[in-house]
């Protein structure tokens, strides 16, 4: 299949999803590692075939929604994985999924490849690794959640976790749609209505944005009443004990205001850095496990080479991340 009806199906998946998972559609995607821009079988077999070295420390990327896989790629068809496999000799791993389907599913399905992909890897797996972008963190997050409640063995190897342009606290421009729909709801004129309804076609991985809506029992508040709020005090699961998390956030406005209501464009700083940590009874998290890139819009950061090298800083350990942070 080619990278442009690839990336059609995916922002097809990301806008009705759901819709295609109820009614049995042959266009949903299905979670599941991808190599070479095509699907690759969670089998010991196929995982050899397509990793002819495979290494014991793993890094798997997800994508946010809309997209694939390739939105990390770089002009030369590099991306943060294979960078990492060039300089630690990590294997990595890339997943695609159906971005539209409610991100509590996405996360079940994602720690359930994991706990697959420990049986079925060719060699023992010491490390994984995980890089999420945007709506991949929060899928990212909703798996560990899965995988704690399970009790999943791979969570024993689970030692990173980085959130590129990731909306902790959720998306303000969901929150305003799903404003606007109930006031046009409320408007008796069957033209506003017909506004209402069409604005209510987002999917449910669209919706989920709004709030960070990481379990089906937070989506259910969150569809019983519209708000428009920066931070959802609703959001009882931690980042996952265990394991380090680091953050990374861009931001287009020197204007602290500016900052505070858009960021990168579409998610805020303080979404995408938890309040820059600054609640200590929600996240508890070194300040230099936190950066925030002036002039950087969303899909730049995930594919850029100063984002890459506070990457690679976090992952050498901290004296390569201040050497990395100096740099640039």
């Amino acid at each position: 299949m080619g990278a442009k009806l690839d990336l059609g199906l995916a922002v097809l998946n990301g806008l009705v999803g759901d819709h295609l998972v109820r009614t049995r559609n042959g266009l949903a995607i299905e979670l599941g590692l991808v190599h070479g821009d095509a699907p690759l079988a969670l089998t010991r077999a196929r995982l050899a075939d397509a990793i002819p070295a495979p290494t014991p420390d793993v890094v798997v990327l997800v994508h946010g929604l809309m997209c694939t896989e390739t939105i990390f790629r770089f002009p030369d068809g590099a991306d943060y994985g294979s960078m990492l496999a060039r300089d630690f000799g990590v294997t990595p791993l890339r997943v695609r999924y159906n971005s539209g389907r409610p991100i509590a599913d996405n996360g079940a399905a994602l720690s359930a490849l994991l706990e697959g992909l420990v049986d079925a890897y060719p060699v023992p797996i010491a490390s994984i690794s995980l890089i999420g972008f945007s709506m991949g963190g929060l899928v990212t997050r909703a798996a560990c959640h899965t995988s704690s409640l399970a009790g999943c063995g791979h969570l024993a190897k689970l030692r990173r976790a980085f959130y590129v342009g990731t909306p902790h606290r959720g998306a303000p421009l969901e929150r305003g749609g799903r404003v606007l729909a109930s006031v046009l709801r409320k408007i008796p004129d069957p033209y506003t209505r017909l506004a209402a309804d069409l604005i209510d076609l987002r999917s449910d991985g669209v919706r989920d944005l709004g709030d960070a809506d990481l379990r089906h029992e937070d989506r259910d508040v969150t569809r019983a009443r519209a708000r428009f709020s920066l931070r959802d005090p609703r959001h009882p699961i931690p980042l996952l004990d265990g394991i380090e998390h680091f953050l990374v956030a861009g931001n287009l406005s020197a204007d602290p205001r500016l900052a505070l209501w858009f960021g990168d464009a579409l998610v805020p700083v303080p979404s995408a850095t938890f309040d820059h940590c600054s609640d200590a009874a929600s996240i508890a998290l070194p300040p230099d496990h936190v950066r925030v890139f002036p002039g950087f819009a969303h899909v730049r950061l995930a594919h850029d080479p100063q984002v890459y090298e506070v990457l690679r800083g976090w992952w050498a350990g901290p004296s390569a991340e201040t050497a990395a942070r100096s740099a640039t």
